[in-house]
């Protein structure tokens, strides 16, 4: 016999602001949302990119010189769609809605917010920008000052800038002793709290979702080998052959991973695409078009790690739509602050099962990638 507390109308309700305050990456960035188009996994949105405007000396003679308002425009695809389901039978011990926020809304609300904020987190292929070693944790005032550095030196706004930091990173900020001293900091809420908190302009979280790998990198041999090198040269164009830069008998080695920066000539990209290396040559695929002669320089800037971020507010964006509802169940949608959640029960035919399921559609999209820098560790 169904248990008659499963009410969808509740559950949505009551599982929304858990999944917000669960909600880390998200809840940093742009969010655009609109109640008025109701979509399914796969659709293409168009969202207004925030404006960029650029501020002039005021000419006393010749006056003001308007600026150009242009607002311009983003496809984000809704790629994403979060979902836990359960078999009614799990849920019938429920004597109350206590009893059903222990057993589904809280534990489904805190499985949908990791697995979002982790999604969030893979926009570090996208940025180019980057301080840090690969192997090294993070954890001095300097990792916090070389990120701020790199946003300022890109213009970012210094209103709405965040650090997304690892356990380990988290961990190692929590024993600077002038992060939790009274006698250095004034206030000893780092200590009491845990918390990181603000530090040089930036407002800083951890979340286990930042993203970690393993690059082994390229070894180039041959007679003088110091490096690799562009063997043919390209226009506009989005793969590069590169190959040692010996003057006989050269060999290439290894690989590169999906997310590795590297330079070429003066043009820094990432790497959007693993790369082997086989007969002396490896075909890199690049995250924008580069122009490139034969001979020109190639180098590895940075290679796996943890991927800590620091952005600002509008280098990223994170879109949500209501889900349309199911024909032949009962389903409820709610939205709060740009996050949309959908709860719907029903009955599986292929199984003979009673189901309730829970699930966000969602998409991101990078902005403004020189706003953000990664943090390596």
């Amino acid at each position: 016999m169904s248990n008659s507390l499963i009410n969808v109308k509740e559950v949505a309700r009551q599982a929304l602001p858990r999944l917000i305050e669960n909600l880390v990456f998200p809840s940093l960035i742009y969010r655009d949302y609109s109640n008025d188009f109701q979509a399914g996994k796969g659709n293409t949105i168009q969202i207004r990119k925030p404006v960029v405007l650029t501020a002039s000396d005021f000419d006393a003679e010749n006056g003001t010189t308007p600026a150009s308002v242009s607002e311009s425009t983003a496809d984000v695809t809704l790629d994403r769609l979060a979902t836990v389901d359960v078999e009614f039978g799990a849920l019938e011990s429920a004597a109350n809605i206590d009893d059903l926020n222990r057993l589904f809304i809280e534990p489904a609300a805190a499985a949908l917010a990791e697995k979002i904020n982790s999604d969030g987190l893979s926009l570090f292929a996208d940025i180019t920008n980057c301080t840090g070693t690969a192997g090294t944790t993070p954890d001095g005032l300097d990792d916090f000052a070389l990120a701020a550095k790199v946003l300022n030196e890109n213009r970012a706004p210094s209103a709405g800038r965040s650090g997304v930091w690892s356990p380990a990173a988290n961990a190692a900020f929590q024993q600077i002793p002038s992060l939790v001293n009274a006698e250095k900091s004034g206030s000893t809420k780092a200590l009491r709290s845990g918390a990181i908190g603000r530090v040089f302009g930036l407002d800083n979280y951890m979340a286990q979702g930042v993203k970690s790998y393993t690059s082994a990198g390229l070894e180039w041999g041959g007679t003088a080998a110091s490096g690799m090198k562009v063997s043919t040269a390209v226009t506009a164009s989005l793969t590069v052959t590169a190959v040692s830069n010996a003057s006989a008998s050269a060999t290439l080695t290894g690989s590169l991973k999906k997310g590795d920066i590297i330079t070429v000539g003066t043009d820094r990209r990432v790497l959007t695409a693993d790369a082997d290396a086989a007969e002396n040559a490896v075909t890199l695929t690049l995250n924008a078009p580069v122009t490139a002669s034969a001979g020109d320089a190639v180098k590895v800037v940075a290679k796996g790690g943890e991927q800590n971020l620091v952005f600002h507010r509008n280098a990223f964006a994170f879109v949500t739509r209501p889900l349309s509802a199911p024909a032949g169940v009962e389903s409820y949608t709610t939205n709060y602050n740009g996050i949309c959640l959908r709860v719907c029960r029903g009955y599986d035919m292929k199984y003979k099962k009673d189901m309730l399921s829970m699930d966000v559609l969602y998409g991101y999209k990078t902005l403004y990638p020189e706003l953000a820098v990664r943090v390596l560790g």
